[in-house]
């Protein structure tokens, strides 16, 4: 039997004899030793498969690394497993939770009387890498929703089957079995503990790092930082969701049905409208006067921008709002990516010498001739934007290299206050299913792209991998030389997203690279009920930049 293979994101396809009924675990096997890492998953006529599927018919088959989102998904979860598993087997039947991604790993915290020591820690990993060494079974069983909801609330697992009781989409749920421990996982599995080479377990704070290898490098750990501004920021949203009665997305579930949602709606808008007053207050007091805003994409840098202007303006300041793409160079020297196009993300694509020569002398009080970036013809404009500030007027700038101390080498450290922004998802399925920040993000952008730009789903989906490639070259990097770190996501926004969202993914087609894509973040929104009527969201929210109705995008 003939199938089309591919063995890695950017190879070809080619022919290749294999017999009928041969799993992909012993297709990936025979050509083990001429790939560079090891393949997880795979996607077969643009469906994402275990490696336990049976080829039966003719038919295009991509093995999948750690390099794809898919497959790196896959790796945590399964990882996850492992370690609730090996934490049961040192500590008892003790409750894991699974919060959120920190540190290049993700933060859990187990819920013993006392805090877990070090000791337990490294007593936990080693227990891991015995059942990696013991290459022990993920064997997958899968349950009517019905049967999934007795089994899940027999085990106490109460936000599993308070979620699901009512989830009349769904009907069935996956389980996953590792030797005597049986738990509900929302993502493939990879075959068995044996393909889980890479983790590292480290104490931290009132938890547990379970740390893997990123993308970018699928075969070591990442070198450790300490992201405590980031550490902040989701322990401040932690305390936002206990607020708003929303830990997990049963409570956002039942809040909607009930007809809460509308308070919550807008209990979480005075949050960020809080949020938003403190920063600008710091600003005023510590009197600094180039504020530079930076995040990843879809974050929501232009509404937060201009909310902020105006909780300076409360303040008694006359912010001068500008950013940063007026200052790309010239088209004709914009640097070249790897693939010889223009690379409009690269920091070479900025005019820096002129931005921070313009910036200095308006923090002189002189006039400045700004330019205007005319982008049909890719060349500065000049003698339309002649400004000039007083000494008390502040400059917030937003651009992606704005926490990047390069972009601003010449203008004195004691004038710049730098802010970190991006929507850093707390609220999770349950304690051991969390929601990827990026699946969020991936879902605002998908929906403001149809909607300003008319393009379709497939379209986004198929740019997603280049646009998270230059974050972590352009901004992932220098989160933590922020001031401030200010989260812009809501707890009820996906809930709305998904009314936008849903039609988009289902127009994605079976024949579509990006079906396989569509149809895991369809499997995702399925657990959310939708908020039909979003006309309570205020026209300044963040989430109005993406659905539409803001005041601040066109």
């Amino acid at each position: 039997m003939k199938i089309q293979l591919k063995t890695s994101p950017r190879g070809e396809y080619r022919e290749l004899d294999i017999a009928k009924g041969t799993t992909l675990e012993t297709l990936y096997r025979s050509l083990e030793t001429g790939l560079p890492y090891t393949v997880l998953a795979a996607r077969v006529q643009n469906r994402l498969e275990e490696l336990t599927f049976a080829v039966e018919e003719p038919c295009q088959i991509e093995l999948l690394d750690m390099r794809t989102q898919d497959a790196n998904l896959i790796y945590q979860y399964s990882l996850t497993l492992l370690y609730i598993k090996a934490v049961r087997d040192c500590l008892g039947p003790v409750r894991v939770e699974v919060q959120n991604s920190l540190n290049k790993g993700l933060y859990t915290e187990i819920k013993t009387k006392e805090n877990i020591t070090e000791a337990q820690v490294r007593q936990i990993e080693e227990r891991m890498r015995e059942l990696v060494a013991a290459d022990l079974p993920f064997v997958k069983e899968r349950v009517s929703r019905e049967d999934a909801v007795s089994i899940l609330q027999q085990a106490g697992l109460e936000e599993k089957h308070r979620l699901l009781e009512h989830a009349e989409d769904i009907e069935t749920v996956d389980f996953y079995t590792l030797d005597d421990y049986r738990d509900s996982f929302f993502s493939a599995m990879v075959p068995s503990t044996g393909y889980l080479q890479h983790f590292e377990l480290k104490k931290y704070r009132r938890g547990v790092l379970l740390r893997f290898p990123h993308p970018s490098e699928p075969d070591r750990i990442p070198d450790y930082e300490d992201e405590v501004k980031l550490y902040q920021a989701f322990s401040e949203q932690t305390r936002w969701d206990q607020l708003l009665g929303v830990n997990y997305v049963a409570d956002l579930n039942e809040k909607i049905e009930s007809g809460a949602y509308k308070e919550l709606i807008q209990l979480s808008e005075a949050l960020h409208e809080k949020k938003i007053s403190d920063i600008a207050d710091q600003i005023k007091q510590e009197r600094k006067r180039i504020v530079l805003i930076a995040g990843p994409s879809s974050s929501g840098k232009t509404t937060f921008a201009q909310r902020l202007c105006i909780q300076l303006k409360v303040n008694g300041l006359e912010p001068l709002y500008l950013g940063t793409d007026d200052y790309f160079v010239e088209r004709e020297e914009t640097p070249l990516d790897q693939h010889g196009e223009p690379d409009y993300e690269n920091l070479g694509a900025v005019d820096i010498e002129l931005f921070n020569r313009n910036m200095n002398d308006l923090l002189e009080g002189r006039e400045v001739d700004l330019p205007a970036f005319d982008f049909l013809t890719g060349h500065k404009v000049f003698g339309k934007r002649i400004t000039k500030i007083n000494g008390r007027q502040p400059i917030v700038i937003e651009g992606i290299h704005g926490l990047n101390e390069e972009l601003t080498a010449q203008i004195p450290k004691e004038e710049k206050f730098k802010i970190y922004i991006s929507p850093l998802t707390q609220l999770n399925i349950d304690g051991h299913n969390r929601i990827p920040t990026t699946e969020e993000r991936m879902l605002r952008r998908m929906v403001r792209d149809y909607r300003y730009r008319g393009k379709a789903a497939q379209t986004t989906i198929d740019e997603w991998p280049k646009v998270r490639a230059g974050e972590d070259t352009n901004i992932f990097p220098y989160n933590g030389e922020a001031d401030v770190l200010f989260n812009s996501y809501h707890v009820y926004e996906i809930a709305v997203l998904k009314k936008y969202a849903e039609p988009l993914l289902r127009a994605v087609k079976d024949t579509e690279p990006s079906y396989m894509t569509a149809q895991r973040l369809l499997d995702f929104l399925q657990f959310f009920r939708t908020i039909e009527d979003d006309h309570i969201i205020v026209n300044n929210s963040i989430i109005r930049e993406f659905i539409g109705g803001s005041i601040f995008v066109e």
